[in-house]
């Protein structure tokens, strides 16, 4: 199955979601949020999955339109199934999916534990593949799926994060391998790969404020806010993209310039 040629298409068509149905896994709060909202507003349909299923709920409404959120726990496989079977039995179907859900303890390397290198990858690499075979099961007609990667997925990125740099570096390669496994049945894989972003979660994992002082410094200047990575899913999920898959594109604020 091929992609579409839209080159006569306008732009405001090539952006628009309308009538495609959207998954965000950790979707109640900071990046995840974010990238629901601007999905939404493209005009796609959504189910917002996340460990805490209050701030799912709570993210739907405000998004209004056709938008539920749900309980999913990445690291159960039959938790991401029956979140994603919802998706298409209420939605009526499945065109996105955006593997979002994530965690980023700060741990020494001679002091992690197994379980805690365990978790992260539970949650960062095993739930992006599970994530992404059981939206790819469904995707009738063919999707985009969207892997959120990290800078982390190209260098090391600070003391304390061998587990979060070890699974970011197999988000960014499972997601080229995921590409061409999936090509044949029209589904895109594209990753995005963001530099620090202050969020309510990681905010707490790194209070020392270097991952600030890095941004402050780079090309752009500024730290980065959750839209500005939104923005760079969006692309990836409207047809402004379609001629693209493999690829891990960095909002990063040109940190790794």
């Amino acid at each position: 199955m091929s992609t579409a040629d839209v080159a006569g298409r306008t732009l405001a068509e090539l952006v628009s979601l309308t009538g495609r149905r959207a998954v965000v896994t950790g979707g109640g709060r900071g990046l995840g949020k974010a990238i629901a909202v601007r999905l939404a507003e493209a005009g796609a349909d959504l189910l917002i999955g996340d460990l805490d299923e209050a701030l799912a709920v709570a993210t739907a409404k405000q998004l209004g339109g056709r938008a539920i959120g749900v309980a999913m726990d990445v690291t159960d496989a039959s938790s991401v199934a029956a979140a994603t079977d919802r998706a298409v039995a209420e939605l009526g179907g499945l065109e996105i999916w955006v593997n979002n859900a994530g965690i980023f303890p700060s741990v020494p390397l001679l002091e992690m534990s197994e379980e805690t290198w365990d978790q992260v990858f539970a949650v960062n690499a095993r739930g992006v593949f599970v994530g992404a075979r059981e939206a790819a099961r469904r995707m009738a007609g063919g999707g985009v799926i969207v892997n959120i990667v990290s800078t982390a997925g190209f260098r090391a990125s600070a003391p304390g994060l061998a587990a979060y740099v070890g699974s970011k570096h197999a988000v960014r390669g499972v997601t080229r391998e995921m590409a061409l496994e999936l090509a044949p049945r029209g589904i895109r894989v594209l990753g995005v790969a963001p530099s620090y972003i202050p969020t309510e979660g990681n905010t707490v994992a790194v209070p020392d404020g270097a991952p600030i002082d890095l941004m402050l410094n780079s090309p752009v200047g500024r730290v980065g806010v959750p839209d500005d990575v939104a923005r760079v899913v969006l692309f990836c999920a409207s047809d402004l993209s379609t001629f693209m898959t493999g690829s891990t594109l960095l909002a990063d604020g040109g940190t790794l310039c």
